[in-house]
């Protein structure tokens, strides 16, 4: 078991949250009980950074799809950076590749994003 750490900075585009560990059911609560916290606005992008994950369980999924509804709710997108391999296979599978933008880097994502006019 690796302990989640999570860290959030923020950028031009909005926060940046990046996780390492292990995202179960143990450490969801932490990143859930985060979002709330998160300066995001209207018109940014919330990007969370997956490339440090050693393993993601259906909780974490959950919270995934809960930081899509903060974002959503705050008129935000969200973007996924880094998606680990088995992470990617299980967004597959679950039918949630077309739910979320991935991005192979942090900068790509941002490099991606097109703030409003």
């Amino acid at each position: 078991m690796n302990p989640l750490t999570l860290s959030i900075r923020t950028a031009p585009h909005g926060p940046v949250i990046e996780l390492a560990g292990d995202l179960d059911h143990h450490s969801a609560p932490q990143v859930r009980d985060a979002l709330p916290g998160l300066d995001l606005h209207t018109g940014q992008q919330l990007i969370v950074d997956l490339g440090a994950l050693t393993c993601c369980d259906s909780s974490g999924i959950t919270v995934l799809i809960a930081a899509r509804n903060h974002a959503l709710q705050a008129g935000a997108d969200i973007a996924l950076a880094a998606v680990p391999d088995r992470v990617r296979r299980i967004l597959r599978v679950v039918g949630l590749e077309q739910v979320f933008a991935t991005h192979p880097t942090v900068h790509e994502a941002a490099a991606a994003w097109a703030a409003p006019a």
